[in-house]
């Protein structure tokens, strides 16, 4: 099936791109993506699903937004906006490291339009760290950043440096030139934003099914993270993808997409009026290479 291109008329404009059809799934991109990096979730999801990749306000061929960004009700009304324009009561998301962040906290603010969250390689926000912590989290990943443009080389150097060894070069190369797509004055307030204000989200409030993927060489995300995230949604179906850095969609599609496919075909089609019985507990299946 074709992937088609669309501009959304909200306020700012939002570009998407779309395959398939049936239940809605939105694929939210991180801090330094755009939607460009889903195109293998995309190709997957679109036999079963209308997949959808949106450029979250700022981003990709998206509107700039007035600044500064409000995390959690800009981004939230960005979703928002996706679902109406599809005529449908709910979603299923997915969001990837910032996007995983936008989406649950999404899942909190409008828990009646969401299905299930799929978060990867993601945290449960930043209640952890004081205020000189924040601030030093965001200098050190914008103090190389000028108003006027990016550093040579620099989607190259972020690329290589949030995936695993031996990332496939077709990886890098997405992911790279997603980064060089940022325009400088959004990112550093959405990465302001995102880190300041993304705090006393209720994750124990969450209700609909979550499946939780990270992967074992996230250096972004790493262990204590993520165990944390578990521990805060303990219902929730957890996937570890072996041999993948933090953008594990990319580094390792084939095993990504074979998770994610899973665990939205475990649940009841949205036409389905049967609740989703939540377990208790739930154990971590490890995929990769290797794995499948």
């Amino acid at each position: 099936m074709p992937i088609h291109h669309h501009t959304i008329a909200s306020s700012p404009r939002l570009a998407i791109s779309v395959a398939g059809k049936g239940p809605l799934v939105i694929l939210v991109h991180g801090l330094g993506g755009d939607r460009s990096t889903w195109a293998h979730q995309l190709e997957a999801l679109q036999h079963k699903y209308t997949a959808v990749s949106v450029d979250l306000r700022g981003y990709g061929d998206s509107e700039d937004p007035p600044l500064p960004i409000q995390f959690k009700a800009d981004f939230c009304a960005d979703l928002l906006a996706v679902i109406d324009y599809f005529n449908v009561p709910r979603a299923h998301l997915v969001g990837l490291s910032m996007g995983g962040r936008v989406c649950r906290t999404a899942a909190l603010q409008i828990p009646d339009r969401v299905a299930s969250l799929t978060l990867a390689n993601t945290s449960p926000g930043f209640d952890h760290m004081t205020a000189t912590q924040l601030e030093a989290f965001i200098e050190a990943r914008s103090g190389a950043l000028a108003q006027n443009g990016l550093p040579p080389d620099f989607g190259r150097q972020q690329a290589l440096a949030m995936m695993a060894p031996g990332a496939p070069l077709s990886a890098i190369n997405v992911m790279a030139q997603a980064v060089d797509r940022l325009r400088v004055p959004n990112y550093l307030s959405t990465l302001r934003a995102s880190t300041l204000q993304d705090r006393g989200d209720r994750l124990e409030d969450i209700t609909c099914p979550v499946h939780i993927i990270t992967s074992d060489h996230d250096t972004v995300y790493p262990a204590g993270v993520t165990t944390a995230l578990c521990q805060r949604i303990p219902h929730a179906l957890h996937t570890e993808i072996i041999g993948a850095g933090h953008i594990s969609n990319l580094e390792q599609p084939d095993a990504f997409n074979a998770a994610l496919m899973r665990f939205l075909d475990s649940l009841p089609r949205e036409n389905n009026t049967h609740p989703y019985l939540a377990p208790q507990e739930t154990p971590c299946i490890s995929i990769g290479k290797n794995s499948l």
